[in-house]
This record gives structure tokens, C-alpha cells and sequence, in this order.
């Protein structure tokens, strides 16, 4: 880092860390129900298997022109 982007970052730290804290509960103050939401939500689900979706369509695409490409023939040098 350089030496005028350390101290932006070490103060972009402490404020954050500061706002942070200030929206957290002590654990004494809140209720486990309050704040359990249970193993997995169905949000959860759903941004993964989006990102399933996403991640097999982007490899069909480059396995389908790595097919393509493979698939056209080899010219081979003419001598001379």
C-alpha cells in the first residue's frame, strides 16, 4: 500500500467497525427466537441455485465452443 492509502484505510476501518458495533446487541439482550431464522432460509436456496444455473449456462457455453473447436479439422502445413 501506499504510504497516503493507509491511513484512508485504517480510518475507513474504525468507522466501520464503529457503525458496526453500534447496530449489534449484546448477546444478553435478544431472544434466540428473535434471531433464529432456522439452518437455511429459502433466500439462501434460491441465490444458490441461481448461481447453479448461472455457473452451468457459462459452462455449456465454452464446453459447446470448445467442442466446436475441436471438432474443425487440423490443416496441416503444405511443405515448400
Amino acid at each position: 500500500m501506499t504510504d497516503s492509502l493507509l491511513p484512508f484505510t485504517a480510518v475507513l476501518h474504525l468507522v466501520f467497525a464503529r457503525l458496526h458495533l453500534r447496530h449489534r446487541p449484546a448477546f444478553d439482550e435478544v431472544e434466540p427466537s428473535a434471531t433464529d431464522r432456522g439452518a437455511v432460509s429459502i433466500e439462501h436456496v434460491l441465490w444458490y441455485a441461481a448461481a447453479a444455473v448461472s455457473v452451468a449456462v457459462v459452462a455449456a457455453i465454452i464446453w459447446s465452443q470448445v467442442r466446436t473447436t475441436a471438432s474443425t479439422p487440423v490443416q496441416t502445413p503444405s511443405a515448400p
